[in-house]
This record gives C-alpha cells, sequence and structure tokens, in this order.
C-alpha cells in the first residue's frame, strides 16, 4: 500500500527553523542587527539601569512600574521566597549526584501538590502562582547547594531584592554593591528570549490548559540540555580543562580541526554578537580580575579571539555568564539552574499569554515508514 498523497505533500522543516509559531508582545529576538527587546525596550537600554524585579514586572505587564508598584512587587517576591518545610525535606533526600536542573524539575512539580489554586487558570490565581514561582526557584537552588554542604538554609533578608537573596542565601554572605548589581543583570539579561525551546515547551503544555507548574517543569527540562541553557556549565568545564591561557592555541584549534562543537559560541537566531554577552563580558572581566580568577577572563578573551577569527561566529549568552557565575562563588553545576531562576519570569509571561488566547499547539508529522504489512500471529513468528 501506498503513501497517501497528502502526506507526500507535507514539507518538513528540520528543528522548525523559521516556522512561525505563535504571536508575542514579550520579547523580540532581531538576530540580523543583533538586538534584544523586551516589551519594545531594548536590553541595552535596561541593561544595568533596571533591577530584575522591574523586568519581571514589565514582561508581566507590558509596562515598567513606578515607585510604589515596584516596592509592592518586590516585598511581595520577598515574602514569598520561603519553601514550604515538605520541599525542602524532599531536597534533603535526593542523592548528592543529582544535577540540580534534576532536583528543581521535581521540586516545582512538588510545590504544585501544596498550591490550593494549582490547576485554577484564572487572572487571581495565576497572578499569585506567577508570584509564588519566581521568588520560590532561587530558594530550591540556594537551598539545595546549602543542604550539600552540610549547611542550614536561611531565610530572606527583607531589605534585598531577589538576585541579592539569591546570592546571600546561596552562599551565606551578602553581596556588596558590584556583586548586587551584577547578579540583578545576570537574571535581567536571561529573563526572556523568544520563542526558544524551553519557551517553546512551556507554551505547549499551557496550550492543552495544563497548570503553570507543569509548564515549568517542562521548561526545565527543555532547558537542562546541553544545546540549550545546558552549554554555561560545559563552557566552564572547558575553561577548567584549559587550566592556563599559554594552553588555548593548541586546545581550540584542535577542536576546530576535529570539528568539535565550542560551547558558547555561535546562536541559531543571531547573526552577529549576542547582545547579552556584550553586557556579561564587562563585568566578567571586573569579577574576575577582582577574585584572583583573572586567568579564566584571560583564557575566554583568547577563545573569543580564536574562534571569531576562525569561523566568524560570535559568543553567545553562555560564555561570559559562566564566568561570571564562576566568580560569584556559584558552583559550576548550579549554573543551568540560575539560568531557570530568571527565565522563570519569562515562562510564565508566555503561559498567561498563552492561555489568554488559547489553541492547542498540535502540529503534523510526515510519515515515512511502511503501509499494509502483513499481521503475522504470535505463534507462527
Amino acid at each position: 500500500m501506498g503513501v497517501p498523497a497528502d502526506n507526500e505533500d507535507k514539507i518538513v522543516v528540520r528543528g522548525l527553523e523559521g516556522v512561525v509559531a505563535a504571536e508575542t508582545r514579550i520579547s523580540y529576538v532581531d538576530g540580523a542587527n543583533g538586538q534584544l527587546y523586551y516589551q519594545g525596550y531594548s536590553i541595552h537600554d535596561l541593561a544595568e539601569k533596571t533591577s530584575f524585579e522591574e523586568i519581571v514586572f514589565l514582561l508581566w505587564n507590558a509596562r515598567l512600574p513606578d515607585r510604589r508598584e515596584l516596592a509592592a512587587l518586590r516585598s511581595d517576591l520577598v515574602s514569598d521566597m520561603r519553601l514550604p518545610s515538605q520541599v525542602i525535606k524532599m531536597i534533603e533526600l535526593t542523592p548528592p549526584n543529582a544535577h540540580p536542573m534534576s532536583v528543581l524539575r521535581t521540586a516545582i512539580s512538588m510545590l504544585s501538590m501544596y498550591d490550593p489554586d494549582a490547576n485554577l487558570v484564572s487572572e487571581d490565581a495565576n497572578s499569585r502562582k506567577a508570584r509564588n514561582l519566581v521568588a520560590q526557584v532561587p530558594t530550591i537552588i540556594a537551598d539545595l547547594n546549602r543542604i550539600r554542604a552540610g549547611k542550614p538554609v536561611l531565610s530572606p533578608d527583607p531589605e534585598l531584592g531577589i538576585a541579592g537573596n539569591f546570592l546571600y542565601m546561596m552562599r551565606g554572605t551578602p553581596p556588596d554593591d558590584q556583586e548586587q548589581l551584577v547578579m540583578d543583570l545576570l537574571f535581567m539579561l536571561h529573563a526572556d528570549h523568544g520563542l526558544n525551546a524551553s519557551t517553546f515547551t512551556a507554551r505547549v503544555i499551557a496550550s492543552t490548559l495544563s497548570d503553570m507548574h507543569s509548564a515549568l517543569a517542562g521548561a526545565i527540562g527543555s532547558l537542562k540540555g546541553p544545546l540549550h541553557g545546558g552549554a554555561n556549565q560545559r563552557v566552564m568545564e572547558m575553561l577548567d580543562d584549559i587550566e592556563h591561557p599559554e594552553r588555548v592555541q593548541e586546545y581550540i584549534q584542535g577542536m576546530l580541526e576535529n570539528r568539535q562543537r565550542i560551547m558558547g559560541f555561535g546562536h541559531r537566531v543571531y547573526r552577529t554578537e549576542d547582545p547579552r554577552a556584550r553586557h556579561l563580558r564587562k563585568y566578567s572581566e571586573q569579577l574576575c580580575n577582582r577574585t584572583d580568577k583573572k586567568h579564566l577572563y584571560d583564557i575566554s578573551h583568547r577563545i573569543e579571539k580564536i574562534v571569531t577569527e576562525a569561523k566568524g561566529i560570535y559568543p553567545n549568552v553562555d560564555f561570559y555568564s559562566a564566568t561570571v557565575q564562576h566568580a560569584l562563588g556559584i558552583p559550576t553545576q548550579f549554573f543551568t539552574a540560575v539560568f531557570a531562576a530568571s527565565r522563570a519570569a519569562g515562562w510564565i509571561a508566555h503561559v498567561i499569554e498563552q492561555y489568554s488566547d488559547n489553541r492547542l499547539i498540535r502540529p503534523t508529522s510526515k510519515y515515512v515508514g511502511e503501509l499494509g504489512r502483513s499481521f503475522v500471529p504470535l505463534d507462527r513468528r
């Protein structure tokens, strides 16, 4: 039996590249010109001039907050950072070698079981769940780090925002002014980025009218992959493997000759420099110099020069975020989870946008197998 004609006419777009699957007002990635916009604002106008809480408000409300609105949101988020004791107990029971992203994915699912409005998609319920999740994702990561280090978990400091509290609750020491600025910058630069793999995953789940927790758990699973958020961990592992700036040329040249993928370079959308990398490069240099990790920035800078000249491709956000996080005292295994802590704001914005004008996302496929095969009963096989 032949394949039906309508199947033959289907055109497969591998990776869905260039396929428009949704309309959105949340963010726009201008790959040709190397620009990123949040609700119409250039990332360059927002970077270092806004707090993460301002970006959260912007993504969810399509406008920047005034002072009163910002203070109210910051207060609500910090007060929502505490986790149910049962979730902390679950984190304590996780295997010590479990990846933080796996623990985070499971903890988000568990949080849904303690949320009385978990299955409601009303505006009020979504607003409350959104605040809780953006506040609690950083706490899950910080608490996991403290528990694995054999130290007590910490309560948030009401004088700090989400980014500052994350560093404090993870390390046990409050951030200084520069660390606070850089952590806020890191969070806001990762907050949203168009219809990337994890955001698309979240929207697909939301399109079934499943709950917000499920959408975030799915997005976290997608972000975990090394071709998406997991690249920053791989960047740091590469830098540690190189060890010294004098080894960069030989190491990277060998990778290029063997056609190995160099993590932290290139992007599906950008054809020029990733605009987020521009801001992180500066603070990678400053933080590495002040924390006796200058060799890591030097290694990174040399890699960028070699790869850009040899391949004509530029660093993406993952490349310099690796050294920034390392210099802030964040363990390498937690890098992707930090990405998730900031991207939760964008995922939630897209989930709510999907709910507001929903249609089930259900693409088709092109069948390339056989039809009409003869069935053989079990006793004759």
